[in-house]
C-alpha cells in the first residue's frame, strides 16, 4: 500500500481530482446540448411557452470558463505542492546528514575527555587525543561555518571583498593552496591554457569554490585524484574548466546537483559524508561574481567537468558598476591588489 504523503499518492489525487471536473464538464455539456437540441426540435410542439433564448448560452460559456479556472488553479496548486514536497523531502536528508555530521565528532571528542578523565593516561597519549580533539573540533567549526556562509548568501548578507587579478596568476596561487590543504601530490592538478586578462573576484570566495570542487572530486573518486583545469577566453568571459577522474555524474542529475541539500544516491555512488550544501554555496558564490557554473559528465565511471565562467574586469564592472564608486580609477585598484597575489 502506497504512503499518503507518496508522490505517486499526490499524483493519483490529481489526476482523480482533473478526471471529476472534465467528468463534470462533461455531464454539463452533455445537459445543455440536449436540451438545446429538444428545445429547437420539439419544443414548441409541448408548449408554446418554451421558447429558446440565444442569451442563455453566456451562463453555459461562463461555466465552463469557471470550471476550466479551477482546473487551472488545481494545476498550480498542484506545482506548489509537489515543490514543497520535494524541497521537505531534501530537507529531511540534510537534517539526516547535519545531524549524523554533528554527531560524529562530538561522539569522539566526548570519548577522548571521558578517556583523560577515567584514568591515568601517558604525556605522549594525551597530546594524541588532544590533536584528535582539535582536529575534530576544526570539522565542527567548518560544518557551522558553511551553513552560516549559505545563510548569508541567501539574504545577501555577505560583503564581497572584490579586487583585480591576473586571472593566471590568481589561479595558480589558489591551485598551490588546494595542493597545500588536501596533501595532494603536486602533479595531481594541471593546468592548461593561459589567459591574458583580469578578473574582478573575491579571492577568498574564489578559494572556497576551488577547495569544494577539490574535496567533491576527491570523494567521488576511486582511482588516484587527477584534476584538469583549462583556462580560455570567449568573448567577455573567462571560462575555466575543472575535470576530474571520478565516477562521473548520470546524465539526469546533471541539473539537480547545484540544488540545496542534494545529494546523489545509487548503487555505484559512494556513502561520502557531507551535506549537499557544497556545489549549491559554489553556485551561489559564482552568481554573485556575474558568473555561472555547468555541469557535464559522459556518464558513469568517465569523470565530471565543471564549468566557471566569469566575466572579464570590463564586463564585470559593466554589470556591477552601481556597485562601485564611478571614480575608482583601474590602476590604482592593481596597485592594491599586487600585495595579494
Amino acid at each position: 500500500m502506497k504512503k499518503r504523503g507518496s508522490f505517486f499518492y499526490h499524483i493519483t489525487v490529481f489526476v482523480v481530482s482533473q478526471l471529476a471536473w472534465l467528468a463534470l464538464l462533461g455531464i454539463w455539456i452533455y445537459w445543455y446540448v440536449s436540451n438545446y437540441i429538444i428545445f429547437k426540435n420539439v419544443g414548441e410542439k409541448l408548449s408554446p411557452g418554451i421558447i429558446y433564448n440565444g442569451t442563455k448560452v453566456f451562463p453555459f460559456v461562463g461555466g465552463i470558463v469557471l470550471l476550466v479556472s479551477i482546473a487551472f488553479g488545481m494545476s498550480l496548486i498542484f506545482r506548489h505542492l509537489n515543490v514543497q514536497l520535494r524541497l521537505n523531502k531534501l530537507y529531511d536528508n540534510f537534517i539526516a546528514n547535519i545531524t549524523h555530521e554533528l554527531k560524529s565528532p562530538l561522539s569522539s571528542i566526548q570519548l577522548y575527555l571521558e578517556t583523560l578523565n577515567s584514568r591515568p593516561v601517558p604525556a605522549e597519549k594525551q597530546k594524541e587525543f588532544i590533536n584528535m580533539m582539535m582536529k575534530d573540533a576544526g570539522r565542527l567549526k567548518n560544518l557551522i561555518n558553511s551553513i552560516l556562509e549559505i545563510s548569508a548568501l541567501e539574504q545577501k548578507k555577505i560583503v564581497h571583498d572584490y579586487q583585480i587579478y591576473p586571472v593566471d596568476r590568481l589561479l595558480q596561487d589558489l591551485i598551490q593552496g588546494v595542493i597545500e590543504q588536501f596533501n595532494l601530490p603536486q602533479n595531481s592538478i594541471k593546468i592548461e591554457g593561459r589567459v591574458d586578462c583580469e578578473c574582478m573576484v573575491d579571492k577568498n570566495a574564489i578559494k572556497i569554490v576551488l577547495n569544494n570542487l577539490t574535496d567533491n572530486a576527491i570523494k567521488y573518486s576511486i582511482k588516484p585524484i587527477r584534476i584538469y583545469i583549462k583556462l580560455k577566453t570567449l568573448f567577455s568571459k573567462v571560462v575555466i574548466d575543472f575535470s576530474d577522474n571520478g565516477i562521473g555524474i548520470p546524465s539526469s542529475e546533471l541539473k539537480n546537483i547545484f540544488s540545496k541539500f542534494y545529494r546523489i544516491y545509487g548503487a555505484n555512488i559512494p556513502n561520502v559524508k557531507g551535506t549537499g550544501l557544497g556545489l549549491y554555496s559554489v553556485k551561489e558564490i559564482i552568481r554573485s561574481h556575474g558568473g555561472k557554473i555547468t555541469a557535464l559528465s559522459e556518464g558513469i565511471d568517465m569523470g565530471s567537468t565543471f564549468r566557471i565562467e566569469l566575466p572579464v574586469y570590463n564586463e564585470f564592472i559593466r554589470k556591477f558598476k552601481k556597485s562601485f564608486p564611478v571614480n575608482i580609477k583601474k590602476k590604482e585598484l592593481i596597485e592594491k591588489t599586487e600585495n595579494n597575489i
